[in-house]
């Protein structure tokens, strides 16, 4: 079994940084591409970014894009995200996945393991 533990989350104001981790109990994610998404209250779990086996082949979503930055981590086998210039509307639960494949994808059908999802509150 699979674990995928997210850490780092918390109330931050708006303007702060804050950075997101994710481990995964095996080191089958050494070989896949992993990703962020989040929830935010009364919506849908939506894209953040996404990195690929080997650190490279980053993509964001427009509405990061240029305040988050993702990377992998410990030998491959982990990925962290760091947040700057956060505004409420990053307010949300973010949850780590692993993909399917060598690469993260825009789509949530595209990964197999998923954390449980920490909470990133930003206040005005």
């Amino acid at each position: 079994q699979v674990q995928v533990t997210e850490s780092g989350g918390g109330l931050v104001q708006a303007g702060d940084s804050l950075k997101l981790s994710c481990t995964v109990s095996r080191r089958t994610a050494s070989n896949n591409g992993m990703g962020w998404f989040r929830q935010a209250p009364g919506k849908g779990r939506e894209f953040v970014a996404a990195v690929g086996w080997r650190g490279g082949n980053a993509i964001y979503a427009d509405s990061v894009e240029g305040r988050f930055t993702i990377s992998r981590e410990n030998a491959q086998s982990g990925m962290s995200l760091q947040m700057n210039n956060l505004q409420p509307e990053d307010t949300a639960v973010y949850y780590c996945a692993v993909a399917r494949g060598p690469l993260g994808g825009r789509g949530q059908d595209q990964y197999r393991y998923w954390g449980q999802g920490t909470q990133v509150t930003v206040s005005s």
